[in-house]
Formats: C-alpha cells, sequence, structure tokens
C-alpha cells in the first residue's frame, strides 16, 4: 500500500485536496494505533494492517478499513475514489458524519471498560479483605481451584486447536505465540500425563525446521503464511526472536534437547550481528522485502546453489534442504528441514550425522557469504524500549541457561543503552531512540518489559542496582499508569497526549500485554523482597482482569502464567556471600540447568538493605557462598559444598 498509493503523484493529489493525512508508525505510538484499531474492529468486525482511519478534526472516527488498492479491484473500493466520495461528502454533509461519529466513540467506549471490582475473586494466599466484596467463595482452597479451572480450560481449548501433524494452533497463517507455548511447558510440569508437552515439542521442532526459520542466516520470520511453517512473510521481529529465544531455553530447561539450546544459540547469533547497535542497543526489525520483492533476499535458485558449493556438496544440502529446480516458493527455494532428509543422506553416503552436519555447516557458511553480497532488505534502526526489554531477558536467561559471558554483557549493555538514552533525569522512561534522538513518553510495555528484563538480569548476576532500578520503574509505573479507579493499567501515562480515551490492554496477542507481564512482575518483586504490597497489587490485577480471562482464558496465556506463579508454593534460593566467590558460578549453573519457573534467585551481597531487608538475617561466611533454599517461608539448612547444593534440588 506504501508504493502503491503513498508514494504515487496522483494519490497525493487528491489526499491533500480533502485531507490532512498523517502517517502513524505503530510501534512509535502504540497509543494511537491501539484506540483506532478498536474503532475500526467495532465499524467493520475486524482489524489488521494496513490501518486507513478517517476522522473529524478533533480525532472523531467515522470511517475504517485495512487495505484499499489503489483504484477499484476485485470489488475491493480503490483508495481514490474512496477519497473523492468521502471528500465529498464532508462538503455537503458535514453534520451528518460528525453525528455518526459521536455516536461511533460513544459505542466503542462502552465496549472498552474493563471490568471492575464487581466481579469477584476467590480470596488468594493474603486473604486480603480489599480483594473481596463479600459475594463470592472467600477460602485459599476456592482460589486454587477456581485457578486451576481457568488454566485447564485454557489447555482444553489448545489441545482441540493443536495441528498435530505440524505443530501450531489452528489454521494458517500460523504465529509463534511463544508466550502459549511457555504456558504449555508449566502446564506439563503440573501435568504431566497431559498432551501439554508433546504440543510443546511438535511446534517448537516444525518451526526450528520450517522456512519460517532462517536457516542460512539464522533467526526466525514474523508468521508462516501456510500450515507447515514453510513460507514465512520474511519480515523479522525483535520482539519474536527475543521471546522465541526465551521460549527455547525453558524447552531446554525442561527437556534437555540439544536442538533446543542450539536454536537459542543462533538466535542471539543473529542478534548479535545484525541487531545491536554500536552503543549496545537491539533495533527492532528487518523488512521482507528487499529490491522491492518479498523474500527476495532469502530464497535460492537450485544452479545457485551448485555453483557456490559444488555438485557434490550441493546435492547433500539440497536434498537436506528441499532445494529443487522448480522451487518450493514461487520458483525459488526457501531452506528448510521439513524433509526429515538427514539420517536417509547420511545413510546413503555411508557418513555418520555429525559429519553430514560438519559438511552442511560449511556449506552454510559459504552460502551465507555469498548472500551478505546481495542487496539486503531495510533495517529499521529505530531501538524501543519494550521490545529491548524483552531480549534483555532472554540474553540474561541465555546467561542463566547456557552459562555463556557475552550473553550476559550483551543483556547489560542494552540495559545501560536504556538507562543512559531512554530514561530521562527525572526518573521518566521515553519510548525510542534513533540517530541520537530519544521521543515519546514511555507506554505500559516500555515499563513492564523492561522491569521484566532487569528482574531477568538481577536473578544471573546478583548486581543490586538492576532490582533497586527494577523497584523504582514499578513506582514510577504505579504513578503514571495505574487505573485507580476499576484497577488496571493504563497503555498510556497520566502526562501522555490526551486521546479521545486512554487505552488499556489485557489481550496476549504477537506480542504479551503489558497488563500481563506486570502481574507477573508485581508476584516476583513480591517473592524477592518480602514486601506484601506488591502481592495484593498483583492480586487485585487477577481481580480486574477476572472476567475476561474467564470468558477467553487461551488469549491470555501470559497472563495465566502469572496466575501459574501465584498457585504455586513460594521457593526461593538465597546466596549469602560474595559475588566473586569462586564456587557461585556452578552453583548458578544447577540451579538454573532445570526448569523452575515458580523459584526466585537472591544474592545476599546484591541485595541493599532498603529493598530488602529480610535478606540481612542470614549469616555470611566470608571465604564461601552459604546456600539457603526455602519453600513456603520453611528454609533447609544451609549448605556450602556443591554436592550438598545439588542435594538440596533433588526433591524440590
Amino acid at each position: 500500500m506504501e508504493r502503491e498509493s503513498f508514494e504515487n503523484d496522483e494519490v497525493a493529489g487528491i489526499l491533500n485536496r480533502y485531507f490532512i493525512s498523517i502517517k502513524v508508525d505503530r510501534e512509535e505510538r502504540p497509543d494511537v494505533d491501539h484506540l483506532y484499531m478498536a474503532f475500526c474492529q467495532t465499524l467493520t468486525g475486524s482489524g489488521g494492517w494496513p490501518l486507513t482511519i478517517i476522522m473529524t478534526p478533533d480525532k472523531k472516527p467515522f470511517f475504517a478499513g485495512t487495505y484499499f488498492p489503489k483504484t477499484e479491484r476485485y470489488g475491493r473500493p480503490g483508495l481514490m475514489e474512496l477519497a473523492e466520495q468521502v471528500g465529498t461528502l464532508w462538503k455537503t454533509n458535514e453534520g451528518k458524519l460528525r453525528e455518526s461519529s459521536d455516536e461511533i466513540v460513544a459505542a466503542v467506549h462502552s465496549q472498552r471498560t474493563v471490568p471492575s471490582k464487581s466481579s469477584p475473586l476467590p480470596s488468594a494466599v493474603t486473604n486480603d479483605p480489599s480483594l473481596k466484596d463479600g459475594n463470592g467463595p472467600t477460602s485459599s482452597e476456592d482460589f486454587q481451584t477456581w485457578s486451576e479451572q481457568l488454566i485447564d480450560k485454557a489447555y482444553q481449548v489448545f489441545a482441540q486447536s493443536f495441528d498435530a501433524r505440524y505443530g501450531g494452533f489452528g489454521r494458517a497463517p500460523k504465529f509463534p505465540t511463544p508466550h502459549t507455548i511457555s504456558f504449555l511447558l508449566r502446564y506439563a510440569q503440573d501435568h504431566p500425563q497431559s498432551k501439554a508437552l508433546e504440543m510443546v515439542r511438535k511446534t517448537l521442532d516444525g518451526m526450528a525446521q520450517g522456512g519460517i526459520y532462517d536457516h542460512v542466516g539464522f533467526g526466525f520470520a514474523r508468521y508462516s503464511t501456510d500450515e507447515k511453517w514453510l513460507v514465512p512473510h520474511f519480515e523479522k521481529m525483535l520482539y519474536d526472536n527475543a521471546l522465541l529465544a526465551s521460549t527455547y531455553l525453558e524447552s531446554y530447561q525442561a527437556n534437555h534437547q540439544p536442538d533446543d539450546a542450539q536454536k537459542a544459540k543462533e538466535i542471539f547469533t543473529y542478534v548479535l550481528r545484525d541487531m545491536t547497535s554500536p552503543e549496545g542497543g537491539f533495533y527492532s526489525a528487518e523488512d521482507a522485502d528487499a529490491e522491492g520483492v518479498e523474500g527476495k533476499f532469502h530464497v535460492w535458485t537450485r544452479a545457485e546453489i551448485e555453483t557456490l558449493l559444488g555438485k557434490d556438496t550441493a546435492a547433500m544440502y539440497c536434498a537436506v534442504y528441499d532445494i529443487t529446480p522448480e522451487g518450493n516458493f514461487e520458483g525459488k527455494n526457501i531452506p528448510n528441514l521439513l524433509l526429515g532428509n538427514l539420517e536417509k543422506i547420511a545413510r546413503n553416503n555411508s557418513l555418520a550425522a555429525a559429519e553430514v552436519l560438519q559438511i552442511l555447516e560449511k556449506a552454510r557458511q559459504t552460502l551465507f557469504t555469498a548472500r551478505e553480497k546481495r542487496i539486503h532488505p531495510h533495517k529499521d534502526d529505530k531501538i524501543l524500549t519494550a521490545w529491548n526489554g524483552l531480549m534483555i531477558a532472554a540474553f540474561a536467561k541465555g546467561a542463566q541457561v547456557l552459562g555463556i559471558p557475552a550473553y550476559l554483557e550483551a543483556a547489560e549493555n542494552a540495559a545501560d543503552f536504556v538507562l543512559t538514552h531512554l530514561k530521562r533525569n527525572d526518573g521518566r522512561l521515553l519510548a525510542r531512540y534513533r540517530e541520537g534522538h530519544s521521543a515519546y513518553l514511555g507506554y505500559l510495555d516500555d515499563y513492564a518489559f523492561f522491569i521484566g528484563g532487569l528482574l531477568e538480569l538481577y536473578s544471573v548476576s546478583g548486581k543490586p542496582h538492576y532490582l533497586q532500578v527494577a523497584l523504582q520503574l514499578q513506582e514510577e509505573q504505579e504513578r503514571l499508569f495505574l487505573d485507580e479507579e476499576d484497577g488496571g493499567y493504563y497503555l498510556t501515562g497520566s502526562d501522555g497526549e490526551e486521546l479521545l480515551f486512554r487505552p488499556k490492554e489485557s489481550y496476549d496477542g504477537a506480542i504479551p500485554a503489558g497488563n500481563s507481564i506486570t502481574a507477573l512482575n508485581l508476584f516476583k518483586l513480591a517473592r524477592l523482597t518480602g514486601d506484601e504490597r506488591w502481592e495484593r497489587k498483583a492480586e487485585q490485577q487477577l481481580l480486574v482482569f477476572r472476567s475476561v480471562l474467564e470468558e477467553h482464558p487461551s488469549g491470555y496465556t501470559a497472563f495465566l502464567q502469572a496466575l501459574q506463579f501465584a498457585v504455586h508454593p513460594s521457593q526461593e534460593l538465597i546466596l549469602a556471600g560474595a559475588l566473586n566467590a569462586t564456587e557461585l558460578p556452578e552453583m548458578r549453573q544447577i540451579f538454573f540447568s532445570a526448569f523452575r519457573p515458580y523459584a526466585s534467585v537472591l544474592y545476599q551481597e546484591g541485595s541493599l538493605p532498603e529493598t530488602v531487608p529480610w535478606i540481612q538475617d542470614y549469616p555470611i561466611d566470608p571465604s564461601h557462598i552459604t546456600a539457603y533454599l526455602c519453600q513456603n517461608f520453611t528454609c533447609q539448612r544451609p549448605v556450602q559444598q556443591i554436592e550438598e547444593f545439588k542435594a538440596l534440588f533433588k526433591n524440590s
């Protein structure tokens, strides 16, 4: 649509005759995007991008749609005809259009009111009386039952929509939705007899083998246009790769399959190579198109590969990666592993699978070097606080699980970048940085995702600064975003631009909602600090969104992870001693080698008295790390030896 219409002089002439045209970057202004997408969904019954809105000068829309061709085609009105008709109608009947816009605004505003405290929540662990209105169940057993029923309901939806042949859920197009996989990993741990782990395994393997994954340069594309994960929309987004790296790492913790760790490492290789600024921040995206053609940068002919690799190696590579003369995508080839030919090729060539993999890796490097000489897709080099928060969390988790120092360095560099370039002197986060300039007041997602990244950084480094800043930013979030009347958090701060109304999002789409991540952050802060205030606020989140959770729980899988965290017994590992103690890396490796989604790790030296006062009661031995494993507020005997430390987790 951009090339077709907005770079066309004829279209521009009509638009400029009748309208003031505004093009919005929905990543820089998610508040505007969320607000007017709601109008589009109300007016048309659906939404999507590109989003086309026609509104009055006072921002009230009276027409909405998605894609419009330049001129009428296949029964779809053209943008030129539409602009002429609306422009003429505004001149002849402006009053009617204004009246219509008022009615639309009133309708959308009433639909988007979030359920408030009138919907009672079964009492949670703290039995906070402010969470009850006297009409609902009040015991912690009722809360546990309600939670389990809700979580089971979501699982059943995924079990019914699961594609057992190719993995994923529902029909094409297929999106990764890694927070759904993370929810199912937790469900599988709690319900080992369920099919949750099977769904996770099939989906992760299907995506890793399909063309949605870049087998030459690494990294995942945004979604697959087909059910097999073969043909992607070739655009690569930072948030997808951050969330997927975290999910593959969690799967590796749970199942110890080397391919999961390898996939996370490859994602990190791609991000460090192509998506990291010299200052340490992470870029946003790479386009699907190169030279005006979608996928041109990524696809190959059989002849190209034979020329680059030589006949014998090319024959092996093409057999494994589904490269044919006729192609699997518009006459060319998207490399993929969906055929599963590796073992067969090894047998046919009298080689071990490991030897074949070595040959294929050399071939990949040759193809990558050749591909680098092509004209690259455009890189969106803006640096977004929210998406950087997700990637900081992913790199920190990579450092936790894989013990690779470069991942911790990348996470710390990006966190320092945000705190230097995207945080004002008064503490206010900003949303976007590009070419030396920061802009736009930070949104809820900026706070929630960055706080989440800082908490992961603290858990692997023990540096008190990260926990302290996370707490400061959470306080700032409470002040700027909390809806004090109905609960939950607005997308925009109280100091932001005044729109028709303040959006409040809870649906976990391609990216989790800020309200969902906030719920989990609050529970984690409560466990880390021992401050019951954060626990009460977290439970308040469950109360506010109870109705939408019950109505459609499978649409809120990031939110449900906060609920899973809430209902599990608290488990804290306290490491008392110097952060540079020689045994600390091995203790961390033991702790993070297993999937412990409900556990927290605290460092006594990395916890300031004003943030975690209770941890100061644990004695320190200057010569050793002393480890305390506590569950349900009861601690096992302290240990210092590695073998004793391992024994702590045998039954926990």
